[in-house]
Order: C-alpha cells, then sequence, then structure tokens
C-alpha cells in the first residue's frame, strides 16, 4: 500500500523550492499528509468504531481515510540556496537504496523529529506523518497530554502500536514517532520494515528548549512545579537513561554533538533543521550503501 505525496520532482527542478522576491533564503512548501484513499463509510473511520478490526489491511484502509477528512494546509521550510542544493543531491543518492521503504525518526521529545521528518519527506518525495497527531486523531482527543489525563499512558501506548502498525503496512512516509515509542520491542518490529533514524540531542539543550516552551504538552514533565529547566532536566535524564538501549536500536544515529563539533563549535543550538536533515541523508546512505554491500 503506498501513501501519495503531495508533491513530486519535476524532472531538472528542485521540487517545491520557491525563489523569494528581492533574493534572500529559498523557501519550500512542505504538505501536510494528502493520502489517496477509497470512499469508506464513515462507521470505518479509524477511531470511530469501538469494535476496530484487527486485520491490517483494513486498518490501514480506515487510517488513509481517516487522514484523508479535511483540506491539506502547507508549511514553509525554509533553506538557504547551498542547503537547497545539498538537500536534493543527498535525496537523490539514498532514494535508490530505499526503494520506498519507511523511515522512521526516533529520539527524545523536543528532539526535532516533526521539523526534521518534514524537510525530508519534502526532499525525498515522500509524505509526513506525525503518530502522535494518529493517535489523537485515532481516539478523537485533542493532544496527548488529554488522552493521559483522560486514560492512561498504557491506553495511548497500545493505541500508538496500532497506528506504527498500520503505517508499516504502507510505503513512501516518512514518520516522526513519539519519544516512547521505542520502549515496546513490537513497535520496533514494525518501524524495521523500513529505516529507523535516531535524532541524538544533549539532554542539556533538549531541557532548555522544553522549559522555554512549557510542559503543559508534555505529560511525562507537567507533574511537578519548581524551576522548568531544572524539572525538565531531571524528568529527561530519568526517561533517557530508561530509553537509550533502545534508541541505539535505530539503523541511524544522527548526533547534534557530532555535527556542531564537524562545523567547529560545540553549540547544538544554533544547528538548523536543514543541517540536521542533511546529516540524516548521509548517515542513512552510509547504512543502506554498507548495507546494500554485504547483500552483494
Amino acid at each position: 500500500m503506498e501513501a501519495s505525496a503531495g508533491i513530486r520532482a519535476r524532472p531538472g527542478a528542485w521540487a517545491g523550492l520557491e525563489k523569494p522576491r528581492g533574493g534572500g533564503a529559498y523557501s519550500a512548501r512542505v504538505p501536510a499528509v494528502r493520502l489517496t484513499a477509497e470512499k469508506l463509510p464513515p462507521r470505518l473511520a479509524l477511531g470511530t468504531d469501538p469494535r476496530r478490526s484487527a486485520d491490517p489491511v483494513l486498518r490501514a484502509a480506515k487510517l488513509k481515510a481517516s487522514c484523508c477528512k479535511k483540506p491539506a494546509g502547507t508549511e514553509k521550510v525554509h533553506y538557504s540556496a547551498d542547503e537547497a542544493l545539498i538537500l536534493q543531491q543527498k535525496a537523490q543518492d539514498v532514494l535508490p537504496y530505499l526503494d520506498g521503504r519507511c523511515v522512521y525518526l526516533v529520539g527524545m521529545m523536543g528532539s526535532g523529529k516533526t521539523t526534521v521528518g518534514k524537510i525530508l519527506a519534502e526532499v525525498l518525495g515522500y509524505s509526513f506523518f506525525d503518530s502522535d497527531k494518529l493517535v489523537e486523531k485515532a481516539v478523537g482527543i485533542s493532544s496527548v497530554a488529554e488522552i493521559f489525563q483522560l486514560h492512561s499512558e498504557a491506553f495511548f501506548r497500545d493505541n500508538e502500536s496500532e497506528v506504527l502498525r498500520d503505517l508499516s503496512s504502507m510505503h513512501r512516509l516518512v514518520v516522526a514517532t513519539g519519544g516512547g515509542a521505542v520502549i515496546r520491542p513490537i513497535n520496533w518490529s514494525y518501524m524495521k520494515k523500513g529505516l529507523t533514524v535516531w535524532l541524538d540531542v544533549p539532554l542539556d539543550a533538549l531541557a532548555r528548549r522544553i522549559a522555554a516552551v512549557g510542559t503543559a504538552s508534555r505529560p511525562l514533565l507537567h507533574q511537578e512545579s519548581g524551576d522548568p529547566y531544572a524539572k525538565a532536566y531531571a524528568k529527561l535524564t530519568s526517561l533517557f537513561e530508561q530509553r537509550m538501549d533502545s534508541y541505539a536500536n535505530a539503523d541511524a544515529r544522527v548526533s547534534l554533538e557530532h555535527i556542531a563539533l564537524k562545523q567547529g563549535h560545540n553549540d547544538v543550538t544554533i544547528l538548523t533543521p536543514s543541517t540536521i536533515a542533511i546529516e540524516a541523508l548521509l548517515k542513512m546512505e552510509s547504512f543502506l550503501t554498507e548495507k546494500a554491500m554485504v547483500r552483494n
């Protein structure tokens, strides 16, 4: 089952690239997911029938239908001209080895999986999914924090596993997973049908980023009073200790510390999402080419 992306590259052209008036950075329109789906009765939309079928083919069809209910909007991701060229070149290098397989981004909360995932989807000509958003859509609740509050973390994890199972039957997707998706071995069995990429961000940088925007949308952090940074750092450290071995199962690791050092500094906070996406493509290419050599 294949998902159709909103933008495809034209021969000899950079897909979606726009030159703004008066010069400056290029920008690429990143469409929200627009999947072609069969017309299904309303009761078959994912999350509306309590007797949801266990048949993965039927559930995948429901998932596709649920993502087509609303017109897709667009967001802009800005690149410099040099970054756009490198992204295009590296994507073309990776695509033959990917052969339509999905890309799953894993990593701690706040690590940039959604932002980087949208860039990768754009340059690869793939569609983009955020698994948390699909769980929200599946259960009919508008936020992960509210799902935790009204039900439980276990309820959320069960639905997360079902969403990942459905996505694993599709092709040509970039999926940003929730930070805790890696803790269940069954989820790895789904994600390993594609390529898994770990965005490894220092905990200090994550804590500062999360403290700056607040923890209201982070149910595992939004529990105790106190200094936002100290609270975020302590909880992130605990979570990472529980998950680090699971993150290490990923096929490719993108270390922001390593990227910063290559640029001659140690400040990961100044790295742009496009720079991280370029490194992700390099790591994906390295893993895939090594795997191809072993097979041959």
